[in-house]
């Protein structure tokens, strides 16, 4: 009896360390930080990382006093203090101020002052904006004398046929909805201010329409996102209106992004592996994702001699089950996250020196590798060390399970060590679903992920989302379908650049 009541109290024990390790990580998530800090300090407790520290000091101790200097210069310049300059191209209002005119006369000779100079002060202001009714007028031409044969011009392209926005409008919209996160009643409020009537329903229309004129350059993109040597891919889930349901279900928008600055959204009704499966079809580049199971049918070999994408892991993930576990075993999970953090301190140290992609794997195989190898001896010590159902043991099977994908990184320059790229680019769309809270359809999910497309392909770019789309609804219905790629957002950069230059 005494036997069976300790092993119960153990196993209750375990339960309530559990439950307390996922109530932290929810706490957190709900009321705390998303940052996943730990003290510097606490992760110098181990003394291999220290020995290795006071080493470096030794050897260097010049760059170390530098390091930690809190004015330390990064990349070798000083941080900008002060204002930043105004932008040139903005217009500007000239305002004179001149002085008093008893002020303008000397006091000594009282003779007139002649100007030498002035003194510009600049302060930035702002205008509302504003609605223009823009009047296409046609005149009639007809012959007085046989009374027949009336010719008028026929109008221009129009970006919804017999409507009345116009292309700024439009993008206008457009990028409110997707790029700003205001939802559509809120813009017919804002439009109403102006003393224009425009319902939701309307606006809902017209994304409805540039949705569907839109769609062939999203198309385009997901090729070009398919021709990357690396994809990055995450989702997200999207609640859904169903009329059938008094509640929402629950959809999901997947971000497939390439390495040549272009990001294309899917939207899937489930989580199955079909909505990643019919992405990926012909491909066999890298994929880096999450250990989600609904990937490893990507990577599973063919029998028919075809090639399969290549997997890569996220050490991101990997590092968050060590953090959300530090409650189970401090010690273990500060000295996990401690060389983890060196191997990313490599990466940061080959992005500061900018270097190109085999400068940068040869850096990754002289300074990761050994941290990769000394991991992997943690791994296999801890895996019989603690218990497979803990916190702990849960975080190191994960990196067991994952060790394969999560090296590859450091056998190509062009690879990245984690998956934070994608879960970026899925960011607006979760900073959207808390303002509009649900969408209103399958057809509104699908149109959703064609403007997120091309919004983030446009952040991606760096150019105006509202400039990308006012001068692309204008051109879209004519554009030949044979130069569809001009229109993607990297096109389209590409396309203004020399223009910009010049």
């Amino acid at each position: 009896m005494i036997h069976h009541l300790l092993t119960d109290m153990h196993d209750k024990d375990r339960e309530i360390l559990d439950l307390r390790c996922q109530l932290e990580a929810l706490k957190r998530r709900v009321f705390g930080r998303r940052s996943e800090t730990v003290d510097p300090n606490q992760l110098a407790l181990f003394e291999d990382l220290t020995a290795r520290l006071e080493a470096a000091e030794a050897e260097n101790p010049a760059e170390q006093a530098t390091d930690d200097s809190p004015k330390a210069k990064r990349n070798g310049k000083k941080s900008g203090h002060g204002r930043k300059p105004l932008p040139a191209d903005l217009p500007r209002e000239r305002i004179e101020i001149p002085p008093k005119e008893e002020d303008c006369i000397c006091p000594c000779c009282n003779k007139p002052m002649s100007v030498i100079g002035e003194e510009v002060t600049e302060e930035l202001d702002y205008v509302p904006a504003s609605f223009v009714v823009r009047a296409l007028v046609r005149p009639k031409y007809v012959c007085k004398a046989c009374q027949e044969g009336v010719v008028i011009a026929d109008l221009p392209p129009r970006p919804i046929e017999k409507g009345r926005p116009g292309s700024g409008l439009l993008a206008h919209v457009l990028t409110s909805k997707y790029c700003d996160h205001l939802p559509l009643h809120r813009l017919e409020g804002i439009f109403r201010r102006h003393g224009i009537a425009i319902a939701r329903s309307t606006m809902c229309d017209w994304v409805g329409a540039m949705a569907f004129h839109l769609a062939p350059i999203v198309r385009q993109m997901r090729r070009e996102v398919l021709t990357s040597k690396m994809i990055h891919t995450d989702d997200t889930p999207v609640p859904v209106q169903d009329r059938s349901r008094t509640t929402t279900r629950k959809a999901y928008l997947w971000v497939y992004l390439g390495d040549n600055s272009t990001a294309v959204y899917d939207y899937t009704t489930g989580r199955s592996r079909a909505g990643p499966v019919a992405f990926f079809s012909d491909y066999a580049g890298y994929i880096q994702a999450d250990a989600y199971a609904g990937y490893d049918e990507l990577f599973k070999p063919s029998g028919d001699d075809k090639p399969r994408p290549i997997e890569v892991g996220c050490w991101a993930h990997a590092r968050r089950k060590f953090y959300d576990a530090r409650l189970d075993d401090r010690r273990r999970c500060h000295e996990m996250l401690a060389l983890i953090g060196r191997l990313y301190d490599v990466e940061r140290d080959a992005k500061e020196k900018a270097l190109d992609a085999d400068a940068r794997c040869g850096l990754r195989r002289q300074q990761s590798v050994p941290v990769l190898d000394q991991i992997r001896s943690c791994l296999e010590v801890w895996s019989v060390e603690t218990l497979p159902r803990g916190p702990v043991g849960k975080a190191v099977a994960y990196a067991r399970g994952q060790w394969e994908a999560l090296t590859r990184y450091v056998t190509d320059g062009d690879l990245a060590i984690d998956n934070n790229a994608a879960e970026r680019a899925l960011r607006m769309v979760v900073i959207g679903r808390k303002n509009w809270l649900f969408a209103g359809s399958d057809a509104g999910g699908r149109r959703a992920a064609i403007m997120y497309s091309l919004i983030a392909s446009c952040k991606l770019c760096e150019i105006d989302p509202f400039a990308y789309l006012r001068d692309v609804i204008d051109r879209v219905s004519t554009h030949p379908a044979s130069r569809i790629a001009e229109l993607t957002p990297a096109g389209w950069k590409a396309a203004k650049q020399p223009a910009a230059d010049a």
